[in-house]
């Protein structure tokens, strides 16, 4: 990767995700951070892949507002607004965050044995120039049965509680029973790599 000692160019996070930003921190950038507060119920879509994006899109239009914009547009080097989404496809529903301890134990109950598809969005804006581009991404992932106890712990440790489709994979509690994995780790986490790399480059 060709950088100089400091990037030309400037990254805000619109992601409250620890996962996005350990991700985004681990390619390398410095980065501020950003939350959108949209309430995403309200948007619906009847395709995932389309619906990930026009929430990426969402969160990109209510954190504009809440900048400086001037500055950025004045500022000699651009900044680059991140924003994405996710969700989990199970038998071709959406899933979302888990309502409840019982959602979510059957959530990971229908996993075991079975499969599962993550569907997650980027997309990243130029605030000097006001491109904007995103991308979505696909994960099939494959599961061996996963014991009762163990869905029992991960409901008592509680992250499943906050994620899409209560779906974790990098857990340590359900590492063990993930069989396979089509796609990458980073884009079942929050944050396809290759996908973000690529559109901070088109956005500069």
């Amino acid at each position: 990767m060709e950088t100089d000692s400091s990037p030309s160019f400037k990254i805000i996070l619109g992601s409250s995700s620890t996962a996005r930003r350990k991700i985004l921190a681990e390619m390398g950038y410095e980065f501020t951070l950003m939350t959108a507060d949209i309430d995403e119920k309200s948007i619906r879509k009847e395709k995932p892949e389309e619906l990930v994006m026009v929430l990426a899109q969402a969160k990109a239009e209510a954190i504009q507002p809440k900048l400086p914009v001037g500055d950025y547009v004045k500022d000699a080097e651009p900044t680059l607004l991140i924003t994405s989404d996710q969700v989990v496809v199970y038998e071709g529903v959406v899933r979302e965050k888990p309502s409840s301890k019982e959602e979510a134990r059957q959530f990971l109950k229908d996993y075991s044995g079975g499969h599962a598809a993550t569907v997650g969005s980027v997309l990243v804006t130029n605030l000097k120039t006001g491109f904007s581009k995103g991308e979505w991404d696909r994960v099939e992932i494959y599961f061996h049965e996963i014991p009762d106890e163990a869905i029992e712990k991960l409901l008592e440790e509680g992250t499943v509680l906050k994620v899409a489709g209560g779906l974790i994979i990098e857990h340590p509690l359900i590492l063990p029973f993930v069989k396979e994995v089509v796609g990458t780790t980073d884009s079942v986490m929050g944050l396809p790599k290759q996908i973000t790399e690529k559109l901070i480059k088109e956005a500069l």
